[in-house]
């Protein structure tokens, strides 16, 4: 059996280094972004939930930008899977990296789903996919806010991340959720 074990504020999150889909790559902490990259890992070109979730994002990159927020979206597809995910959801403004490897996918505390077969939109489930997650890392590397899923419902807000972005840089707030052992921290 394998275990999940949570990634924690304020300490140093995975490495990250995959091909993008068009060409290039993506590493963590290459690009040094003002204030966070946001990190969303999403299930895969089977999943219409993710299109739209993603379609949403890219919609709002530049309020991301002007936040001084660096963004990526990551799945453990293929690079032929992720083409076609940026070509079908017309994903031509955000960075969609793939490829990730789901031992990476569990160090990041991401849950991982067995195929059902073909979904609603006729696209075939991989054997083995992550579900997904969202993560604010500073630009040194550390967690600032994560969240993950067992299911594509009920994401994150992108207009609520918005908003708290500019009260937690307006405000220097603090990552929390941070204490490691709480019985030591009284």
């Amino acid at each position: 059996m394998s275990s999940i074990t949570p990634l924690m504020p304020r300490q140093k999150v995975p490495a990250l280094d995959l091909p993008l889909a068009g060409g290039g790559r993506f590493t963590l902490g290459e690009t040094k972004p003002a204030n966070f990259t946001l990190v969303v890992f999403y299930r895969g070109l089977h999943c219409p939930i993710c299109g739209r979730y993603l379609a949403d994002l890219q919609s709002k990159l530049d309020a991301f930008a002007e936040r001084g927020v660096d963004v990526v979206a990551i799945s453990s597809d293929s690079g032929e899977r992720a083409d076609e995910a940026k070509a079908v959801w017309k994903l031509d403004r955000l960075r969609v990296a793939y490829g990730l490897p789901l031992e990476e996918a569990r160090a990041w505390g991401l849950y991982i789903s067995t195929s059902k077969g073909k979904t609603s939109t006729g696209v075939v489930e991989p054997a083995l996919f992550s579900e997904p997650g969202l993560f604010l890392v500073r630009p040194d590397g550390t967690l600032y806010f994560g969240t993950v899923q067992t299911m594509p419902f009920a994401r994150p807000n992108f207009q609520e991340i918005l908003g708290a972005l500019d009260f937690v840089i307006k405000n220097d707030y603090p990552a929390r959720g941070e204490v490691i052992d709480h019985t030591a921290a009284a």
